[in-house]
C-alpha cells in the first residue's frame, strides 16, 4: 500500500476549501438548480434546518441534520412528471424535501486527523462526502510522522505499532480536536480525493500506468436502456452510483454499442425544463442526440409562465426559456447529424459518452474524469470502441488504489475472466 495513504490525513485535502454552504430541505427546486451548477459530483448535500436559531452545534449534531444528496438527474426526472410539465412554475417552487431521497449514510463526519487510508475505506463503503471541521486546533496522528494540513510536522503520541484502526473506532482512538461553538466545516467529495491522488501518481507507482483491466477496475454491472425505449423509463428507478444510464443498441451475440448516456454529469448545467420535456416525450436515443428543428414538428410548450425570456432563471441554464422546438442544444448537447440510426458520428459532440478502452491506464482514466468533471467513464473493447463492456466510477478507482498488489488480475487473462472475477 502506498505510503501516501498512511502519512497523509484528510485535513491535508481541506487546504483552500471554502466553507460549506448548507442547502435546506425547505428550499425550492429553483434554488437547488443554482447550487448544483457550482457543486462537485453534480449534486448537493441537503440538510434539515437547526431546531433553534443560533444554537451551538458540533460535528455529530450537524451530521444528524444531513438528509441526502440531490443530483441533477433527480431534478430532471421530477420535472418530467406529467403534473409538473403541466404546471412548471409550481414544480420549480416545490420544496427539495419532496424530491431528495433520504440517505444519511452518504455523508460521514470525520476529524481532520483521520488518516487518508481510513477515509478511502469509508468512501469504498458508500460514503460520498466527508464533513470536516476547518476552524480548530488539534494534534495527534495515526503514524509516527505525518504531514499536517496546517503545514507542521508533529510526532505521534501513540505507540509506534498502533497503526491500524477499525473504521468504527477510527476517531475514538485518536486525540480529539478542540472546537468552539462557531466551527466552520467543509465538505470533501470523492472528486476532491481523486484530484489529490492524481498529484501523487509517483507515490502510487506502478499502479497509474497499469491498465484498468489488469487492476480489475472495470465494473460490468452498469445500468442501461435501449435507444428505442422511452427515455422516461429511467425515472422508474434512478441509478445509484454512478448516477448514469448507458443508452445502447443491441449488436449481436449479446454485445451492445453505446451511443450516449443519460446521467447527472451530462445534465449538470443543462436547461432543466427543456431536458424534462425531452425525457418525458422522446426515446432514449433521441434524447441523447437531440432532435433538429427540421426533423421534429412537435412543439415544445413555453418553458415559463409567460413568453418573456428570463435569463436569471436557473432552470434555463443551458438555453433560452422559450424554445420553439426541442433540440439537443436546448439541454446542453451539440448534435452533429439530424438523422437518427444511420451512423455513429451523429452522436459526437457534447452528447457523446466519455469512453476509454480496457487497455487504458488508470492515470489516463483519472485524468479523463477530472478534466470532464465526470463521475464515471464507460469502457469499450480494445479492438472495437463501439462495444460496451463496463464502466469505471469513483468507487472503482478508490478500490484499485488501495488494493493489495497480489490481488491484481494478470495482464494475459481474457476479459471474460476479468468479468467473472469482478462479479465474484
Amino acid at each position: 500500500m502506498a505510503s501516501v495513504f498512511l502519512y497523509h490525513v484528510v485535513g491535508d485535502l481541506t487546504v483552500g476549501k471554502p466553507e460549506m454552504a448548507e442547502f435546506y430541505e425547505t428550499e425550492t427546486i429553483e434554488m437547488a438548480i443554482r447550487g448544483i451548477g457550482e457543486s462537485t459530483e453534480c449534486g448537493i448535500p441537503i440538510w434539515k434546518r437547526k431546531t433553534h436559531v443560533g444554537m451551538i452545534e458540533n460535528g455529530e449534531m450537524k451530521q444528524q441534520r444531513f438528509v441526502g444528496i440531490l443530483s441533477s438527474l433527480d431534478i430532471v426526472a421530477f420535472l418530467a412528471r406529467t403534473e409538473n410539465l403541466e404546471d412548471q412554475d409550481r414544480a420549480m417552487k416545490t420544496p427539495i424535501s419532496e424530491v431528495v431521497v433520504p440517505n444519511p449514510s452518504l455523508l460521514r463526519q470525520v476529524d481532520p486527523a483521520t488518516r487518508l487510508i481510513d477515509a478511502l475505506e469509508m468512501m469504498k463503503q458508500g460514503v460520498r462526502r466527508l464533513l470536516i471541521r476547518k476552524s480548530m486546533v488539534w494534534k495527534g496522528m495515526s503514524k509516527r510522522f505525518s504531514v499536517l494540513y496546517n503545514g507542521k510536522w508533529l510526532k505521534n503520541i501513540d505507540a509506534p505499532g498502533n497503526s491500524s484502526h477499525n473504521l468504527s473506532v477510527v476517531n475514538a482512538n485518536r486525540p480529539s480536536s478542540s472546537s468552539t461553538g462557531h466551527d466552520k466545516f467543509c465538505c470533501l467529495s470523492r472528486e476532491d480525493v481523486i484530484r489529490f491522488l492524481i498529484g501523487c501518481l509517483g507515490a502510487l507507482a506502478p499502479l497509474p500506468l497499469s491498465s484498468i483491466s489488469t487492476l480489475g477496475v472495470i465494473n460490468p454491472n452498469y445500468c442501461s436502456i435501449d435507444a428505442s425505449t422511452p427515455a422516461i423509463d429511467i425515472a422508474r428507478k434512478l441509478p445509484d452510483d454512478p448516477i448514469a444510464v448507458a443508452v445502447i443498441e443491441n449488436m449481436h451475440d449479446n454485445q451492445y454499442k453505446i451511443i450516449g448516456e443519460i446521467s447527472a454529469s451530462k445534465l449538470w448545467k443543462c436547461n432543466y425544463l427543456a431536458a424534462a420535456w425531452a425525457l418525458a416525450n422522446l426515446s432514449a436515443g433521441q434524447f441523447v442526440m437531440g432532435v433538429e428543428d427540421n426533423m421534429n414538428s412537435r412543439m415544445v410548450p413555453d418553458l415559463s409562465a409567460n413568453a418573456n425570456v428570463d435569463e436569471n432563471n436557473p432552470a434555463n441554464a443551458g438555453g433560452a426559456t422559450r424554445a420553439k422546438k426541442f433540440s439537443s442544444r436546448s439541454i446542453g448537447f451539440n448534435p452533429s447529424s439530424p438523422t437518427f440510426g444511420i451512423s455513429r458520428s451523429m452522436y459526437r459532440g457534447r452528447s457523446a459518452p466519455l469512453t476509454c478502452k480496457v487497455t487504458s491506464s488508470l492515470a489516463a482514466v483519472m485524468a479523463q474524469m477530472l478534466s470532464h468533471r465526470a463521475s464515471h467513464v464507460w469502457v469499450t473493447e480494445d479492438e472495437n470502441d463501439d462495444v460496451l463492456v463496463g464502466v469505471v466510477g469513483y468507487a472503482d478507482i478508490l478500490a484499485a488504489v488501495t488494493k493489495q498488489p497480489a490481488s491484481f488480475i494478470p495482464a494475459n487473462r481474457s476479459f471474460e475472466a476479468l468479468g467473472n472475477s469482478i462479479q465474484s
